[in-house]
């Protein structure tokens, strides 16, 4: 029976990327998350969420917006095509992986996931296009973003670490503190969804688009709220790793996320004093990424898979190591 021939295998009998380049194309996906994640906010603070009323097309008669559609189009379709610059970035990602030695399927398993969130996301992006923006269709769309990024940030730490079985660096009730930091900037980011739900930027200014019908101040309150207890976990974490005498990397990376928590928490004061000018949530949504990122890197360092894999030597080389012994000690 003919071998079914395998476009990636193909691949890695040609190139065999160095582990550096492995880990700069798994660290673009990061980039690029983030930067879907920003430029989809730009489309909803410069009111082009429907600057293509339809979809996959912009209009009902052209794929491409029409000049009479004006800036609002061009926003919009610009951050679709994004998305297509987001796949390749992850396509590059997923053969690096795949043709590097020696071959680790979990990292390549990483990337197809990241791939699959792309396309079911675009789908989410389509659908809140032909609801006219809907408040928690717009929220989905966000937080799977906020789902690729996490896989994304996964990914890129796996690439410098090995293949064993998770390894605790501190001890197991440390290590749960650490997941509950994790759990509650996430209920953080998704209280901050609710609050874009509910406030101003509704994403359209020429249709009367739905909002979530909470009271914006007390949602932004409840926001504020996680904010301090995610401070609170953070400084708690920080005095119990020295406490126990941990690792240097935890320990940076703890205060990796709490330098992150504070500067988001000026951007965000600022932004609430100043009724919500465009650059400024803009730059806070930026900074959501950031403490997304951050938390999860404190939650990975306090556990070690061993050092990454290196290269093994080519099949020649290792044959002739053992019979250049024998005559060694013969001499």
């Amino acid at each position: 029976m003919p071998k079914t021939l395998n476009p990636l295998q193909l691949v890695a009998d040609r190139w065999q990327p160095s582990a550096r380049f492995v880990r700069r194309a798994v660290l673009a996906t990061v980039v690029m998350a983030v930067v879907i994640v920003v430029t989809g906010g730009a489309v909803r603070l410069t009111q082009s969420g429907l600057g293509c009323p339809t979809w996959p097309t912009c209009t009902e008669d052209s794929l491409t917006p029409t000049p009479a559609m004006g800036i609002n189009g061009v926003i919009e379709f610009t951050n679709r095509m994004l998305t297509y610059v987001l796949c390749a970035v992850v396509g590059v990602a997923i053969v690096a992986a795949r043709a590097h030695l020696p071959r680790r399927r979990g990292l390549t398993r990483l990337g197809w996931i990241q791939f699959w969130i792309i396309a079911a996301n675009g789908i989410i992006g389509g659908i809140t296009v032909l609801t006219g923006l809907n408040p928690y269709i717009v929220a989905a769309h966000f937080l799977a973003s906020t789902a690729l990024l996490t896989v994304a940030v996964v990914m890129w730490h796996r690439s410098h670490e090995g293949d064993e079985e998770p390894r605790d660096l501190v001890a197991r009730p440390v290590r749960q503190l650490g997941w509950i930091l994790v759990a509650t900037t996430a209920l953080l980011i998704v209280a901050g969804t609710v609050v874009t739900g509910s406030g101003r930027h509704a994403g359209d200014a020429k249709k009367n688009v739905h909002r979530i019908p909470l009271d914006w101040h007390q949602i932004t309150q409840l926001h504020v709220d996680f904010v301090f207890v995610v401070v609170g976990l953070t400084v708690a974490l920080w005095f119990v790793l020295r406490a126990v005498g941990a690792p240097a990397v935890p320990r940076r990376r703890v205060a990796e996320l709490f330098v992150v928590l504070m500067l988001q928490g000026v951007v965000g004061y600022v932004q609430y004093f100043n009724d919500s000018p465009e650059i400024v949530v803009g730059t806070h949504m930026f900074g959501s990424c950031l403490v997304w990122i951050a938390a999860l890197r404190v939650s990975l360092s306090l556990r070690t898979r061993g050092e990454a894999p290196s290269v093994p030597a080519p099949a020649g080389e290792a044959a002739a190591a053992p019979a250049a012994e024998p005559a060694a000690a013969g001499r």
